[in-house]
């Protein structure tokens, strides 16, 4: 079945370079530079996986996790990854807390390391 993931990436170049990497393995992919536009595509489109930056304008990844606690996405069994540079641990863990089920330090992954996550989440669904 083909899986379809939601990319919430602000900058212009990791999101085209997740699509490319994504779309490449068969994925459908779908994405939203901003975080009111991405809260509405996650309320409103199946997705199997949300990528979600912290870092957003208009609102950021936790803001959006919040909204989604309170008003729960279209498929209530989306697994949600956040997308990260910092090392900040209490922001994660609070990402954690609403309900993400994991993490990725975009600097620290290459392309390969990338799809290897992502697709043990999506086996783990």
């Amino acid at each position: 079945m083909n899986k379809k993931i939601l990319i919430v990436e602000d900058d212009q170049f990791l999101r085209e370079f997740y699509q490319e990497l994504l779309t490449g393995e068969g994925y459908t992919v779908d994405m939203a530079e901003e975080g009111e536009i991405a809260l509405s595509k996650i309320q409103n489109n199946p997705y199997d996986l949300v990528l979600l930056d912290i870092m957003l304008p208009k609102k950021d990844g936790v803001q959006i996790l919040n909204d989604l606690k309170a008003k729960g996405p279209k498929t209530p069994n989306v697994i949600i990854v956040v997308l990260t540079n910092l090392e900040q641990d209490l922001m994660i863990k609070k990402c954690f807390d609403l309900g993400a089920e994991g993490y990725l330090i975009k600097s620290a992954l290459n392309p390969d390391q990338v799809l290897t996550e992502i697709k043990s989440y999506l086996n783990r669904a």
